[in-house]
């Protein structure tokens, strides 16, 4: 291959994404009820198993799609759709925007953190698929914390957010005008750089009315399936130490 032929980074990160997409696809099985997750990535997954159901590959299988987007998009694709499961969900694959070394998770660069912590809380599996990009020693050294906030006296909350260090701003849409999610909330990006004690910060916003949701997705996440340049990561949480002492004794 000639230098011209050489594929761009760009070209190079899409492939490592349908990597990781196809890897967690593989998990997938008839019968199962699938828990869709926003963001490029996860949209990979949901057009494969579009596909894998349209080719015969899958069959009976229900979706549980985390933004109006990924269910516009599965139903074109002619997944079926729930969106109130009466069972626990079998199996998400989702994708993040921050993971640390113990697999806690920075979601929300899309603006459904809402929905999908409520589809990662009802499955039995989250299954998270990254590039080697999402890596981080600690949540919040490259991405903004996502905080959504109702719009009625979200200052008060812009405020309460500055006062734990975090220099915050409203996510706008690319014309100027506030981005709103799926249930008509504001985003607040909240920038702390690395978060040293990522479940007690989001100990501190869960407690907070008027705060939402965070994006902050403290072990939820089964596995995390890694795509690179050299192939792919599958990663699960290893046991703390006193876990690991527990076990031995």
């Amino acid at each position: 291959m000639s230098l011209s032929e050489k594929p761009s980074e760009d070209e190079e990160h899409v492939h490592e994404k349908q990597q990781a997409a196809e890897h967690a696809v593989a998990y997938v099985t008839s019968g199962m009820l699938v828990g869709l997750g926003a963001g490029s990535t996860a949209l990979l997954a949901t057009r494969l198993i579009g596909q894998w159901l349209q080719e015969g590959r899958l069959h009976d299988i229900v979706g549980f799609p985390c933004s109006s987007a990924i269910e516009a998009e599965a139903r074109a694709l002619g997944i079926p759709l729930t969106l109130d499961p009466a069972s626990p969900v079998d199996l998400t694959i989702d994708g993040a925007d921050e993971v640390d070394p113990a697999l806690n998770l920075i979601k929300g660069g899309g603006g459904a953190l809402l929905h999908e912590k409520i589809v990662a809380q009802a499955s039995l599996r989250e299954i998270i698929i990254v590039d080697e990009s999402k890596l981080s020693p600690a949540l919040g050294t490259h991405w903004p914390l996502p905080v959504e906030v109702i719009p009625f006296g979200w200052h008060s909350q812009r405020r309460f957010l500055e006062s734990l260090g975090a220099r915050v701003a409203v996510r706008q849409q690319p014309d100027g005008t506030p981005f709103k999610t799926d249930q008509g909330n504001l985003i607040l990006d909240c920038a702390f750089g690395p978060i040293r004690q990522p479940a007690a910060l989001a100990a501190r916003l869960d407690a907070r009315a008027g705060i939402v949701e965070h994006g902050l997705f403290i072990g939820l996440a089964t596995e995390v399936i890694v795509a690179g340049a050299d192939g792919v990561r599958h990663l699960t949480p290893q046991p703390t130490d006193v876990e690991a002492a527990g076990k031995a004794c």
